[in-house]
C-alpha cells in the first residue's frame, strides 16, 4: 500500500518507489563484527558522552559501509534535536555538492532535554544511514520512505541488536 504522497510522484519517481518497496531487507555478511560496535554506542549514550556517542556512531557506520563494499559516509553527533512545526528532527542525511554524504543525529530530546533512549537513537542512525544505501548499495535514483524501506530500517535492526 503506497503512502499517500505516492500520487503526486512522477512516473520516474513512481518505478523508483516501486523498486524502493520492493526490497524487504538488507543482509549484513558477518553483522556479529559489529556487535561490539553496536554495544559501545549503547554505552556511550548511557555515559551522556557525545564524543563517545559521535565516535561509536562513526565506527558503526564505517563498519557497515565496508561490509557492504559502499562509499563511507560522515557521522556528526548534535546535542538537542531542532524544533520543527509538528515536532523534533531526529536525523538528517544530506549529499551537498562538493562534500562526502554526511547524516547529522541529536543525542537529546528538545522538551526534555534527556539522552535519547539506545533503541530509538540506534535506529534513528540506520535510518539516516539506510538513505546513503538506498543511493549506494541498492543504486535508487531517490530514497523514498516506502514499506519497504523502513522494513530494510527495521532489518538491519535485528541483525545489529538480536532478541
Amino acid at each position: 500500500m503506497p503512502f499517500a504522497y505516492y500520487g503526486r510522484l512522477s512516473p520516474r519517481d513512481k518505478a523508483t518507489y516501486s523498486r524502493s518497496d520492493a526490497v524487504a531487507e538488507i543482509r549484513l555478511p558477518g553483522a556479529t563484527l559489529l556487535h561490539p560496535l553496536v554495544a559501545g554506542l549503547r554505552l556511550a549514550l548511557e555515559r551522556d558522552d557525545r564524543v563517545a556517542v559521535a565516535l561509536a556512531c562513526g565506527h558503526v557506520a564505517q563498519g557497515l559501509t565496508m561490509m557492504l563494499e559502499v562509499p563511507s559516509v560522515e557521522v556528526e553527533v548534535l546535542a538537542v534535536r531542532p524544533t520543527l512545526r509538528n515536532g523534533e528532527l531526529h536525523g538528517l542525511y544530506t549529499t551537498d555538492d562538493g562534500r562526502p554524504p554526511r547524516i547529522r543525529v541529536w543525542m537529546r530530546t528538545v522538551k526534555q532535554r534527556r539522552v535519547v533512549a539506545f533503541r530509538t537513537f540506534l535506529r534513528t542512525l540506520l535510518h539516516e544511514l539506510l538513505h546513503h544505501l538506498d543511493y549506494t548499495h541498492l543504486k535508487l535514483p531517490e530514497s523514498f520512505h516506502t514499506e519497504g524501506f523502513f522494513k530494510r530500517e527495521s532489518s538491519l535492526f535485528r541483525q545489529l541488536v538480536p532478541e
